[in-house]
Formats: structure tokens, sequence, C-alpha cells
């Protein structure tokens, strides 16, 4: 299993990059893993700003939904139209395959992330 170390990742299997005032937020390895076969997003929080641990969207599995969870404060500025297409792509790469772009809305992003360490330590890998 992958975990590049830098990216952050959340409790709830998200992976987040940031490049200044933005970030890019998609979903682990091990959540794909877990999840299956993804067959669809739900991400209809364009343009909201979301708190950091908020549910911003919803992937489709072939047996199961589950929430998104935005690892930071911030609003959505841009949501991936590839996987709207293709959301097998998660599957295939996970960590190149971004879901939301978001602008930060708030300097104390960083506090409740895990560092590539701390998330094989929290699945146990």
């Amino acid at each position: 299993m992958n975990f590049p170390q830098e990216l952050f990742y959340t409790k709830d299997h998200e992976w987040i990059s940031f490049e200044n005032q933005h970030a890019l937020v998609g979903i682990t390895d091990f959540a794909q893993k877990e999840l299956g076969d993804i067959v669809y997003l739900d991400i209809p929080s364009l343009n909201k700003i979301i708190l950091a641990e908020g549910v911003f969207g919803t992937v489709e599995a072939v047996k199961t939904v589950s929430d998104l969870f935005m690892p930071v404060t911030g609003k959505i500025i841009e949501v991936n139209l590839m996987i709207d297409k293709t959301p097998e792509l998660i599957n295939q790469e996970p960590y190149s395959t971004w879901m939301v772009k978001v602008l930060l809305t708030s300097d104390d992003n960083k506090g409740s992330l895990l560092t590539a360490d701390e998330y094989k330590a929290l699945i146990g890998k």
C-alpha cells in the first residue's frame, strides 16, 4: 500500500496536498480498497465553504455509499470533471486523482491532519 510522504491524511481516510492558499483533496489507497469498485461521486458543494470535518459529498461503490469529509476549512472552487466521467480512476490512481480543489479560508488548517507515518499507524500498516 502506498503512503506518499508529501501528503497529509485524515482519520476518515482522505488525503490533502497544499500549495499556497489552495489544496487538493482525494481519498486514500486504503479507502478505495475498502470501498471496492467506485462507480459514482456526488459532490454538490461547489462554491460552498465547508468546515473541517464537514461532509462535502459522497462516493458510491458497487456495495456501499460513503460520505466524504473535508480535511480543512475552505471553499470548494473546483470539482475534478474527470472523476465524473471515469470514477474508476480513483481505484486506479487514488493519489493523483483529486476530487476537489479548495481555497483555504482559515490559517489553522493543519492541526488535526496526520503525516504518512501517523496514518500508517492509524490503519495498522
